[in-house]
């Protein structure tokens, strides 16, 4: 059985963000993620967290300034600094909210820079990264983001996410694999699953092409969620997808495919 984890930056945007944690815990969560925690109340989700016996699972790295389009601050070299306090900043809550694993947005590409200099950079970041993480048990998430949804990303397929990883070479870094944009890179699947399954870290479902819940699209999820329990996948799996028509009715894609929360 998959432990399915519920994205409140997604689902139940039907009411403000910290009442999410008192909804999912209705619709029969266990488990929760959410892009980032850094503009709200630590102690406020803390208290939702434990009120609704829900456990954080996962969030991302700072990335900059969202609004002015930042996607992530490890590539560009005059955002080193940047990045280092960022991490330790994502530590510190972490370790405050017991979340185990934190996902990495690398960012947008540089052109202000050589391309040798933008990857050895980011090769360096994230060594550093997962260093830092380490010390306290914590694995860093590496995740590729599909070039129609956002053009300047720099790392678009699973392939380059490894070309990474290997570059890293650090047990605790894992590939994100979000199948919505793996889809929409037009990856193959199976391929994903059988040559890196040993190095996926955490898995994100939603579908193609409208980024609604599994089974309103063109993913084969069927071979996918088979694929997962021949190989004992004993991670989370996380609804990032946007609920149609709502969060409560999008949740009948679990019945559709014999699970349960």
């Amino acid at each position: 059985m998959f432990k399915f984890v519920a994205n409140l930056t997604f689902l139940f945007n039907e009411v403000p963000f910290i009442q999410r944690f008192k909804a999912a815990k209705k619709a029969g969560f266990k488990y929760v993620e959410f892009m980032f925690p850094y503009d709200y109340d630590l102690d406020e989700i803390k208290d939702q967290l434990e009120k609704n016996d829900l456990q954080l699972i996962l969030f991302n790295l700072p990335v900059g300034n969202w609004d002015l389009d930042d996607r992530g601050l490890a590539v560009d070299p005059k955002f080193k600094l940047k990045f280092n306090e960022g991490v330790q900043s994502a530590i510190d809550i972490a370790l405050k909210l017991d979340v185990k694993k934190l996902n990495c947005l690398v960012g947008n590409k540089c052109d202000s820079y050589p391309d040798n200099e933008t990857w050895d950079n980011l090769v360096d970041n994230i060594r550093y990264a997962a260093s830092e993480l380490h010390k306290y048990n914590i694995d860093l998430m590496i995740e590729s983001i599909n070039h129609y949804d956002m053009p300047k990303f720099y790392l678009n397929t699973t392939n380059q996410v490894f070309d990474l990883i290997n570059a890293v070479d650090r047990p605790n870094v894992y590939l994100q694999y979000d199948v919505y944009h793996a889809s929409r890179e037009g990856e193959d699947h199976s391929l994903i699953l059988k040559n890196h399954f040993n190095k996926i870290g955490h898995i994100q479902v939603a579908d193609t092409p409208e980024r609604t819940q599994p089974g309103t699209g063109l993913v084969n999820y069927e071979f996918i969620f088979k694929e997962l329990e021949d190989n004992n996948y004993s991670g989370y799996l996380s609804m990032e997808y946007k609920p149609s028509p709502n969060t409560i009715e999008s949740l009948d894609w679990l019945n559709k495919f014999g699970y349960e929360l």
